[in-house]
């Protein structure tokens, strides 16, 4: 790397109000608006299962936080679980960890996030819109990534507030204006449905609507006080959504019955439909375009500080280009090179394609990263911990068997589509290690 290259740094600029929106407004984006539709279609229009896979949802994801929040202190540079992994473990796991996040992880997840822009303002402008839309919502969000980490975090910040106010009044007059009366707890499934299948498969939609916290650690590097503040920002950030989560679905079965919002791809809208008439339904589908464009936004942030630190480390092809810090302190070739494979991949115009496509294959890593906080108590004692995940090793264990069960639950609970596409992003993973050989051997040379 040049000598240029290297007197440039990003700055540590980012405090806990900057990084709680990124986790918030990573995972507040679409799961909460949409996945509700895909759990009570699993259910057979029963709510019991549904709520139940909520809560669990959430206590696992809580557990990953307390579990995750002590690596990323132990080790708070930008990364996330590329440098974890590599520290804890090996060099070739942490590489494949971010190979795996750059090719498919961050860009399937923001294409996604685009492809869903399009597909709600096609309703509007016709189905030819999806593509176009969603390829002028990623390459605005990587102009202004690359205009500095604090145009980005403070977008951030804004959409985090502006898709908070609607869910807010869905959750206020909901309550009002619905009818409740409806079933909220039980049955768990309909006749005829399994109990055990059906948790699975909501189980798995409940995550992907948490989908996104782990991202604050990517950008570890450039907070002011990641000792402080990145506990705060992991474990008040997951509550916070739990929290929301728990009271909005309640709200949602307040106004409308769990058979009727299996048919509902918008549950959201529909539900500002009854409770404002049309003109309310409209604000709230503004609202869910802004949490959606967010956490497009939250991605792009965090895979490209994923994608600059690979480079940086010299395990990228054109790894000097990837690791450049332009005038404004951001890694804007890696912002670029998110933001072009998004484009690629929307193309593919499947929302729940491009997001399944990313969720498996981080859960893997995620599980790893869980393991991370054992093996480090183990060989390196001594080392100073200003935070330890509490009821240790029970939350860490919880936190690793979370994962496994994720895993297994694609592979042989989800049916063949998800098995075949979970084998598919392991045999795109692992494409890295002969990419990681040939660089490591052309630095050697």
């Amino acid at each position: 790397m040049s000598e240029q290259l290297k007197k440039r740094e990003m700055k540590k600029n980012l405090g806990w109000a900057t990084a709680t929106s990124i986790v918030v407004g990573c995972v507040i984006g679409a799961g909460v608006f949409f996945k509700p539709y895909a759990i009570y279609q699993a259910t057979g229009g029963a709510p019991g299962m549904g709520m139940l896979a909520w809560l669990v949802g959430g206590l696992m994801s809580i557990f990953g936080a307390l579990t995750f929040a002590e690596v990323a202190i132990l080790i708070p540079k930008t990364g996330g679980m590329v440098t974890y992994l590599t520290e804890a473990f090996d060099e070739r796991l942490g590489f494949l960890a971010g190979w795996m996040q750059v090719v498919i992880f961050y860009p399937a997840f923001l294409a996604g996030y685009g492809v869903k822009v399009g597909t709600e303002l096609a309703e509007y402008l016709g189905g030819w819109a999806v593509l176009p839309i969603a390829l002028l919502v990623i390459v605005t969000l990587v102009a202004i990534n690359a205009r500095g980490s604090e145009s980005a975090g403070g977008m951030q910040v804004v959409a985090t507030v502006c898709k908070l106010v609607p869910l807010v009044l869905i959750i206020v007059f909901g309550f009002l204006r619905g009818e409740g009366g409806h079933a909220i707890v039980s049955p768990l499934v309909a006749e005829g449905k399994s109990a055990v299948g059906v948790f699975g498969s909501t189980l798995l939609a409940v995550l992907f609507a948490f989908e996104g916290w782990t991202n604050v650690g990517t950008i570890a590097g450039e907070m002011r006080n990641p000792a402080r503040d990145l506990p705060l920002a992991i474990v008040g950030g997951v509550s916070i959504i739990m929290a929301v989560y728990l009271v909005i679905n309640v709200a949602y079965l307040w106004v409308l019955p769990a058979d009727q919002l299996m048919n509902l791809e918008s549950p959201a809208a529909a539900v500002a439909n009854v409770i404002f008439g049309q003109a309310g339904g409209t604000l709230i589908k503004v609202g869910i375009i802004i949490s959606v464009i967010g956490a497009g936004n939250g991605f792009l942030m965090s895979g490209s500080r994923v994608a600059y630190q690979l480079a940086a480390e010299g395990t990228l092809p054109a790894s000097e280009r990837l690791a450049a810090i332009n005038e404004r302190h951001v890694p804007a070739n890696s912002v670029i090179l998110i933001g072009a494979l998004a484009c690629l991949y929307s193309i593919i115009g499947e929302f729940d394609l491009l997001t399944d496509l990313g969720v498996f294959s981080c859960w893997v890593f995620y599980t790893l990263t869980f393991a991370c906080v054992i093996h480090l108590r183990r060989v390196h004692p001594e080392w100073e911990r200003t935070y330890r995940v509490p009821g240790y090793p029970v939350v860490p264990a919880l936190a690793i068997a979370s994962g496994l069960y994720v895993i297994a639950s694609q592979l042989f609970l989800s049916g063949q589509r998800a098995m075949l596409m979970s084998l598919a992003s392991v045999a795109i993973t692992l494409v890295g290690l002969p990419v990681f050989y040939a660089v490591r051997r052309k630095k050697q040379a």
